[in-house]
């Protein structure tokens, strides 16, 4: 937790280590960084976000923990270049994948409230204006995983948190249960792709 910013109310109840009161912004910060935010702020700050979103396709927003955010720049160690995260959330991977040197560090983001958490932690980490968060509703574009195979080069990585690519297999994997990850390299998956599709030709041509 951080202290209250000079000039928030006094009577706040929550209060920092150092006794002072924690002002709205950190309160907001605390309760979507730890993920224990009560029904009443998920359905005030983050449920907009997702109205637009098809019912089958929504996903809750569940922040990266610290293992897992780990384990996810373990499998882009000793790579370099532009780095985007998709659904970014309070942009915590996008600040830690800077801090590794994956630059530019790019996240994209739907709702709102998430992208000014995302501004304000890159502001207080003293990255503003080094690292971008961009509004982008990815639920207009083509299905995602269609949409990296016609569009990233072969040496491109994509790395994926608690929910998997179920068409692609996975370079490497790290982590269980929650803090799995799992590593894609473009070139492997558009051969595996072009293989399936080959044989899938083969087969309908077959007697």
């Amino acid at each position: 937790m951080e202290p209250g910013e000079p000039g928030e109310p006094e009577e706040a109840a929550w209060r920092g280590p150092g006794g002072g009161p924690l002002g709205a912004r950190s309160l907001l910060e605390l309760a979507v960084a730890t993920g224990v935010a009560a029904w009443a702020a998920w359905a005030v700050l983050l449920m907009p976000g997702f109205r637009r979103v098809p019912l089958r396709l929504q996903v809750p927003y569940q922040p990266s923990g610290p293992q897992q955010a780990a384990n996810a720049l373990a499998l882009l160690r000793g790579r370099s270049g532009k780095t985007v995260d998709l659904g970014s959330g309070d942009g915590r991977l996008v600040l830690e994948a800077y801090k590794q040197g994956l630059r530019p560090a790019i996240g994209y983001e739907l709702n709102p409230w998430l992208l000014c958490l995302s501004h304000y932690r890159a502001w207080k980490a003293g990255y503003h204006g080094k690292v971008f968060f961009l509004k982008k509703d990815l639920w207009k574009k083509p299905p995602l995983a269609t949409k990296l195979l016609a569009e990233l080069p072969d040496e491109a990585r994509v790395v994926a948190g608690r929910f998997p690519f179920p068409s692609w297999t996975p370079t490497s994997t790290l982590g269980q249960g929650l803090e799995q990850v799992w590593a894609y390299d473009m070139k492997k998956v558009r051969r595996a792709v072009q293989s399936s599709t080959e044989g899938s030709w083969v087969q309908e041509q077959a007697p």
